[in-house]
């Protein structure tokens, strides 16, 4: 029988050799998670600096134990830190020691709304993180969304990184997560968010400018503390 048209004859040699490069590498995969994690060692995330070019940190409390379960996070801070009397940016970090017994890291896409908050714009944007070692490229993209509760705004920065790598798509994420546990034995990695508030006299492109230019300074300060 003749194949479509405008589709090529896909001989039944290279089926079975599609198949059996599929079986190869998910009998390494399963090799690979029967055996313990590499995890390299990190410096704990409590170490990161409360004072950073004129910012000052703050502890948040803890989350509960009913979110904690939910997260999964083997390591985390949330805090908040303010620059005088107008800049104020809250920062979660949150390490995952391995992904593979159901830990994986949630989207803030899918737990902001369940704290109310609405997406209402969300896009990618660039940044150049140059002064950081740890990367292995540089500028960087992250995600940009906006999210709207009632009346309150506010502006959401975050990404995914692990092995010396920056994701900002979740789809990216998992398939190096999968990639990461063969080649490597790894699934470690970890979640940074970075949230604004966007007040009524607030411009939105004065405060992306201001809290990029945090992000730009807290992260090479978040490399030990990260896979690396």
């Amino acid at each position: 029988m003749s194949s479509k048209a405008g589709l090529p004859r896909v001989s039944a040699s290279f089926r079975i050799g599609i198949v059996a490069l599929a079986l190869v590498a998910a009998t390494l995969y399963l090799s690979k998670a029967s055996r313990a994690e590499e995890i390299p060692p990190r410096s704990p995330l409590d170490g990161v600096p409360m004072q950073i070019d004129g910012w000052q940190g703050r502890r948040e409390p803890d989350f509960s134990p009913e979110i904690m379960a939910i997260l999964g996070a083997d390591d985390y801070i949330v805090r908040s830190y303010f620059r005088g009397t107008t800049d104020a940016v809250g920062l979660y970090v949150g390490y995952h020691a391995s992904q593979r017994q159901g830990d994986t890291i949630h989207s803030p896409l899918n737990c902001l709304p369940g704290a109310g908050w609405q997406p209402v714009g969300q896009s990618r944007t660039v940044i150049d993180v140059t002064n950081a070692p740890g990367i292995a490229t540089a500028p960087v993209e992250i995600n940009r969304v906006i999210i709207e509760k009632g009346l309150d705004r506010q502006l959401v920065f975050y990404w995914y990184q692990s092995h010396r790598r920056v994701v900002a798509s979740e789809y990216w994420g998992k398939v190096y997560t999968v990639l990461d546990s063969v080649r490597y034995n790894r699934t470690d990695a970890a979640l940074v968010r970075v949230i604004a508030p966007l007040r009524e006299r607030d411009k939105v492109e004065d405060v992306e400018t201001t809290t990029v230019k945090f992000i730009q300074s807290i992260f090479p300060l978040l490399e030990p503390h990260l896979p690396s």
